[in-house]
């Protein structure tokens, strides 16, 4: 459990982070950091980094050490999911997110997955997947709006 300075720090950069005040929300994880190490703080931390200074792998390796640290706390992997989506790497938020659903059931895990997660079906079943006609109709019918 973290001091009650770490804790208020804590606190106050999770209430920072919901009014999308990013660089105020680092600041605060930082600090509570340096007083004492937690998973929820390294992950969160995390996420404020990968956001705001685009440092993805440092995120990604900081985001891991906390799940490792704490596998079952579903949050955490909420946090590794998003940054992976912010890097560009969404099959592996994806599998992210599913393990943090095993856990528990995180409405803001299952809100990404049916963001991120649902592909539609092909415009043509008897064509597979990637076949140009599904591909590039499904795209044009999607910007479209049709689809």
């Amino acid at each position: 459990m973290l001091s009650k300075e770490a804790g208020e720090l804590f606190a106050k950069g999770l209430e920072s982070i919901g009014h999308d005040h990013l660089y105020l929300a680092r600041t605060c994880f930082e600090q509570a950091m340096e007083l004492e190490k937690c998973p929820e703080v390294c992950s969160y931390l995390a996420l404020c980094r990968a956001k705001t200074r685009g440092q993805f792998s440092e995120a990604i390796a900081l985001a891991k050490e906390a799940v490792d640290d704490a596998p079952g706390n579903s949050a955490l992997y909420l946090n590794l999911g998003r940054i992976y989506l912010l890097a560009g790497d969404k099959e592996s938020a994806l599998d992210i997110l599913r393990k943090g659903m095993q856990f528990d059931n995180n409405p803001d895990i299952l809100k990404e997955l049916e963001i991120h997660g649902n592909r539609k079906p092909p415009l043509f079943p008897a064509l597979k997947r990637n076949h140009p006609l599904n591909k590039y109709l499904g795209m044009l019918l999607s910007r479209l709006g049709l689809r």
